[in-house]
This record gives C-alpha cells, sequence and structure tokens, in this order.
C-alpha cells in the first residue's frame, strides 16, 4: 500500500506487509539507519526529554499510551524516538508518508491497528514524518484513532506546530521540543559509528581535522554527520589495502566541500563576524555575501547571524530606513519557523536589504549619550505637569497642573517642558541627512523647536 509502512516489534506477529526493524540494520543499509539507537540510553542529545521524570522517559518506561507531537530541526531524532517507543514497548510500528499518504491510507492505518487491538492486544506506534504536510483533512483523519487511543501517534514536525497542525490533534497530543544536536553530540554519534558493530567496526580511523569538518558540515544533524562519514569511510578504503584513516582530504573529496578554515570558538569566529558586519555597514553587498556564506557553510548557529542582523538594523540603518528592522526581526523569526538549510535565503535577503540602505548610527548615538548623562548623576525630578494625576490627593500635590494635551494643541505639538531640569535643553538625537532620516532631520528640528519654545 503506497504510502503505509509496518515494521515488527520484537516478540510481534510478522506485518502484513513485512519488514521489521532488525532488518533495517542489514549490512547494505544506510549507516544512519544502521546506527539508530535502539533505547533511550542510545539517544544522543535531547537531555531535558529523558531526565528522569522527564515526559519521554515516563512514557517508554511507564508505557502511557500517550500520543506524541515532535517538534524540532532535521536530525535531531524524531524518528528514532518513535521508533525506540515502539521497540521498548514491544508495541506494532507503522509509518504513514506525508508525503505519499492521503486520507485512504491514514484510515487504513488506524482501522489495522484498532484490528490488531482486539485480535491480539497489541498496540500501535503509528508514525507521521512532516505531519505538517498533511492537509486538515489528513490531519483529521488520525482523530479517531488518538481519541480511541486505537494507536499511539508520534508526530514529527520540523515547523511550528502551532500554524501547522490542526487545534483538535494539538491538543490531544503531548507536545514534545528538540533542541539541535551541539557539535560535542554530533561529534559522539561519530566517534560511536566508527567502532560500533553495527557501523564501521573499528575498521577506519578518523583524523581529527577530517571529523571536525564532518560535525561542521553536519549543522547538528546526526543523520548527515553519519551521510557523510559514510561517504568518507568509502573514500577511504578505495585509498588503502587495508586498515587506514578517514583523512581532510578524503574527506573533502568524498563530500564534495571543502573545509571551510573556521572555529566558532576561535579567531576565525570573531573575525569573520567582524568583517561580516563592518562590510554590512560599509554597504559592500558582495562582501557581506562572501562572509555570510563563509559563516553558513562552517555551521555558523543561524540565530547568532540573524541577531547580529536584528542589532545592526538599528545600529548602523536606523531611521534612514525604517523598514531595516522589520526585515531583519522578520529573517530572524523565518530562522525560527523554517530552519536551515532554507533559512539562509532570509539571512540573505535581510543581508542585502541593510547593505544598500542608507546608512545612520544616529539611534545608537542618541541613546548612547543619553545613558552618559544618566550614569553621570544628571536624573532631576520629573517636571510636575508630567506627574502621575489619577491617584487620590496627586492633585493637591501638583501633579499634572498645567499639563497640556498634546491632541488638542496646533499641529498635535505642546509647547512644554518634558525633561527634567538637570537636562532640558540636552540634545540625543541628532538625525542625519542620509535617507528616509533626512526627511525625520527637518521634521524633528521643527517639532523641537515647537516643544521648547525656540
Amino acid at each position: 500500500m503506497d504510502g503505509l509502512f509496518e515494521y515488527d516489534a520484537p516478540g510481534a506477529e510478522p506485518a502484513a506487509s513485512g519488514g521489521s526493524l532488525a532488518g533495517n540494520e542489514h549490512a547494505s543499509a544506510p549507516l544512519a539507519v544502521r546506527m539508530r539507537p535502539r533505547t533511550l540510553e542510545e539517544l544522543v542529545g535531547q537531555q531535558h526529554l529523558l531526565q528522569p521524570g522527564a515526559p519521554l522517559r515516563r512514557l517508554v518506561e511507564g508505557d502511557q499510551p500517550m500520543s506524541l507531537l515532535l517538534w524540532g530541526p532535521p536530525g535531531t531524532g524524531k524518528t528514532t524516538i518513535a521508533s525506540v517507543l515502539s521497540r521498548q514497548t514491544d508495541r506494532q510500528f507503522v509509518e504513514v508518508s506525508a508525503v505519499a499518504a492521503g486520507v485512504k491510507e491514514v484510515r487504513a492505518a488506524i482501522d489495522g491497528a484498532r484490528k490488531r487491538l482486539v485480535r491480539t492486544g497489541q498496540e500501535t506506534v503509528l508514525f507521521v514524518d512532516e505531519v505538517h504536510r498533511f492537509t486538515k483533512a489528513q490531519q483529521d483523519a488520525l482523530l479517531p484513532g488518538v481519541e480511541n487511543r486505537w494507536v499511539t501517534l508520534v508526530a514529527a514536525t520540523t515547523e511550528n506546530p502551532f500554524f501547522s497542525v490542526i487545534s483538535p490533534l494539538l491538543s490531544r497530543s503531548l507536545l514534545l521540543t528538540l533542541e539541535p544536536l551541539t557539535d560535542d553530540d554530533v561529534r559522539d554519534v561519530v566517534r560511536r559509528a566508527l567502532v560500533d558493530e553495527r557501523g564501521l567496526a573499528g575498521e577506519l580511523e578518523i583524523d581529527e581535522e577530517a571529523l571536525d569538518h564532518l560535525v561542521r558540515l553536519a549543522g547538528g544533524d546526526a543523520r548527515r554527520s553519519l551521510t557523510y562519514l559514510e561517504a568518507a569511510a568509502g573514500a577511504a578504503a578505495t585509498e588503502t589495502d587495508g586498515p587506514g584513516r578517514i583523512d581532510l582530504a578524503t574527506t573533502e573529496r568524498a563530500v564534495d566541500r571543502a573545509a571551510v578554515r573556521y572555529d566558532r570558538q576561535g579567531d576565525q569566529h570573531y573575525d569573520v563576524t567582524s568583517a561580516f558586519i563592518k562590510s554590512i555597514r560599509g554597504s559592500d553587498a558582495d562582501a557581506a555575501m562572501h562572509y555570510l556564506a563563509r559563516m553558513v557553510e562552517a555551521g555558523e548557529d543561524p540565530r547568532f547571524i540573524a541577531r547580529r542582523l536584528v542589532i545592526l538594523a538599528s545600529e548602523d540603518v536606523g531611521l534612514a530606513d525604517p523598514t531595516a528592522l522589520p526585515a531583519a526581526v522578520a529573517a530572524a523569526q523565518a530562522v525560527q519557523l523554517i530552519g536551515m538549510p532554507e533559512a539562509r535565503l532570509n539571512l540573505a535577503q535581510a543581508t542585502l536589504h541593510l547593505a544598500l540602505a542608507p546608512k545612520s548610527n544616529a539611534v545608537i548615538k542618541a541613546i548612547d549619550a543619553a545613558s552618559a548623562d544618566v550614569r553621570a548623576g544628571k536624573v532631576g525630578p520629573v517636571p510636575p505637569h508630567l506627574r502621575d494625576a489619577h491617584y487620590g490627593g496627586s492633585k493637591k500635590l501638583g501633579h499634572g497642573t498645567g499639563y497640556k494635551y498634546a491632541h488638542d494643541e496646533p499641529y498635535g505639538i505642546a509647547e512644554q517642558q518634558y525633561a527634567p531640569d538637570v537636562v532640558a535643553d540636552a540634545t540625543y538625537y541628532e538625525p542625519t541627512a542620509l535617507g528616509a532620516e533626512a526627511g525625520l532631520r527637518e521634521r524633528w528640528e521643527r517639532v523641537r523647536r515647537r516643544v521648547r519654545g525656540g
């Protein structure tokens, strides 16, 4: 049946459509499949879900029939968690492809699970990868199985489920958020695959430079790291007659990606980031693209890049282009919503937007100047007419007396003192004559004269 795959749990009777979890561990299976963790103890990362008493551990060890929604980046263990859940609880594992399956296949999977439960008492884990690709009708078709607990649904998504999953399904499932794997997590996955009997069984060793390259390329995706390792191991095997090593040159050829000299904790990180920011500030869009590509290809955290763009939008562009900050914030939100590698497009668009925008540092100069005065002790009392006049007795203290309501004044601007006496004549915001700020500069000069009676 197209879009429907069944696998036997240990000790279960054979599935109608054949196959088994163990059957996926044959020698010709992909390394990432052979090395898939079989228990929670083998799962790398996600410690917040594996602590004693944590939801996932309670579900597996307590054998509770609770449906799950797993939300996280690719390669963080969503499929693995579903298979571990079925394996350790002796449930049948049924996978429905969100790409190939329709409502008919979903209903058939649930109906088969219901009949199996009645006939043998065996429960079923129904795994739906990329559930966000399901239409509303397809997601609706899952509800009877979830409501009646004919299946333990494990639905995985890389997109925000609050936007991509229907509310009835969301409310009937336990939402678990998977975190991106750290470099150390990925390095652990690769090292384990090198020595494990299901993996390379100690036949090859790997140079540290090659290992670092694989980790960078993986970008927190364990499956990708094993795919690259398998390619590098195959290349290394053809270059030696006996046990050999996987070196950097072999790895670069095998994955067709040159190693980017970039240490996220070292000088390269700071140097490239500095050059990236200064290239945008200097309006060199091509140079900015180069440094962005270096960071992306080296596996830099896209959230770090997005944060730098949001800061730069106010620090170096400001009101010279009022659309700069919304563009940078939108890119940061897209990074969270979409993830890599697609989010590199959003980062590139925001980078080009900021690089090509007129520049102004008036925002940072304004807040720095104001902060300097405050730190210097220039914090006089608030003028009485601006103080809160809503509580009892405040008017007797003169609060609010003489306050001019700006909307009642000509041009919506009231001539009165707003700042404390100590900084009444201070000038913090000094707009440039660049971009949209040129118009603001002319307006601010007129407004300031009217407000201050100049």
